[in-house]
Order: structure tokens, then sequence, then C-alpha cells
């Protein structure tokens, strides 16, 4: 089976929007998943994931750099918690890695749905920081996070950026801003996670991992930007219907 120049095009531009649109509010695999479900129906269902982790690590990558620039990072917390989300995502992923298609894809089209819905009815919080737990509190719900999310993130992955951002939100207090730019970091580990057991297994396809890999830098880099400008609001209209639109597809390729 070879992927052709017209699926290479259309993958390269749903990773471009979902870097965009995951630097700036989370949940770019909402739009990067179902395109590589979709546009890569003829591979198992973890071939056509492990194809999307290289450009989201990629994306997240280029973020994080933007954010570096301009918000402080909790560091001791952060490295504690990309330990823990490393090796919970890679066991996520050999979960996956053991999962038929018949299974996986109504599971799929179930939680994007649900992921879509929340991740764009929740975010009218966190914007000032309310940090009030004290150092052993913060810390295991840290971990918690790095655990849940980082297996989830392994196995599935769609929403897990703003997963993460609510967590680090209700759970540890942090503002949007500063949830975003932790979340990000601790995405970073998840995705190498999940790259490291892809790779070991043979299942990345390298030519359609590479393009969108640019394109969802690019698209990374320049949402970073715009979110530490404007902030998210602006995004939202035009998130909810690439939404939309990616999970009609991928419903109707369930279903029918």
């Amino acid at each position: 089976m070879q992927v052709s120049v017209e699926q290479i095009l259309l993958l390269c531009l749903a990773a471009f929007a979902a870097g965009f649109v995951d630097a700036i509010v989370g949940g770019g695999g909402l739009i990067q998943t179902p395109a590589a479900l979709i546009l890569l129906n003829a591979y198992p269902v973890v071939t056509a994931i492990s194809c999307t982790k290289i450009p989201s690590f990629s994306g997240t990558l280029f973020a994080v750099i933007q954010y570096l620039k301009k918000v402080k990072i909790n560091y001791t917390l952060t490295v504690v918690m990309c330990v823990i989300a490393f090796f919970s995502s890679f066991a996520g992923s050999e979960l996956l890695s053991l999962v038929s298609n018949d299974f996986m894809k109504p599971v799929l089209l179930a939680i994007l749905v649900a992921v879509a819905i929340y991740t764009y009815t929740k975010k009218d919080f966190g914007q000032h920081e309310a940090k009030d737990h004290p150092p052993k509190k913060e810390l295991l719900f840290a971990i918690a996070i790095s655990l849940i999310i980082g297996f989830y993130d392994g196995f599935i992955g769609p929403g897990a950026g703003s997963f993460l951002i609510l967590a680090f939100i209700s759970l540890l207090g942090y503002d949007f801003l500063h949830a975003s730019a932790q979340a990000k970091l601790v995405n970073l580990a998840t995705n190498l996670g999940s790259i490291v057991l892809f790779t070991i297994k043979g299942k990345i396809l390298w030519t359609v991992a590479f393009p969108m890999a640019a394109c969802n830098a690019v698209g990374g880099m320049l949402g970073a930007k715009m979110a530490i400008a404007k902030g998210n609001k602006f995004i939202r209209i035009f998130f909810l219907v690439v939404i939309l639109g990616t999970l009609t597809r991928f419903a109707w390729d369930v279903l029918f």
C-alpha cells in the first residue's frame, strides 16, 4: 500500500490546523487524528495514530519554545510530571498496538465526540492563578495527572492537551496562559513516549509523518504567538467548525 500525494497534502493541511489550534486551546488531535483515520483507512488504526505522534511532537516543541520566552515555568514539578508521563504514555501506546480496528474505531468516535464537546464548553475559567495547595498535595495531583492523561495520550490521544490544561487549572490552580505552557511541556513527554514505542514496533509511516511534522510545527509556532498576543476566544468558531466537519466525516466512515 502506498499513500498518494493528495492524501499527504490533506494530512499536512490537517497537521497545520492541528498545530495552530493545539497551541492556543489544546485539542489539536481532534483535527489531526480523525483526518489520519479517514485518509489512512487502508492501514491499521495503530499505524494511523502513530503517524500523528511525530507531527504532534514537533508542533508542541515549537509552541513550547514560544511559551518559554514569555511564561515562567515551574521546572521542578514539570520534570517529575514529564518523566511519569513518558512511561505512562509508552504503556498506553503498547496497549493500543494490541487492540483490533473493529474495537477501536467506535471507541474513538465516541471519545472524539465527548472530548470535542467537553473541550469547547469548558474554556471559560482559568483567568487568574489560585495556587493554594501544600507542596505534598500538589505533587500528588501532579503524579495523578501525569499517570492518567499520559496513559490516555499514549492509548488514544485526542484532547490530551486540553485535558492537561484543564487539570493544571482545576487541580493545580494555574491561570490559562501558565497552564497552557506547562501542559505543552508534559505533552512533549507523552508524545515522545508514544514515538519511542511505535518506532520500536515499526508502526510509523515516515514518508507521511515527516511532512505532517513540518506543517504541524509551523502551525504550532504561529498559534502560540497568537495565543500569547490575543488569548483563545478568537479561535473558538473556527475550531468548532473544523471539529464538527471532521467528526461528521469520521462518523460516516464508522457507521456506514
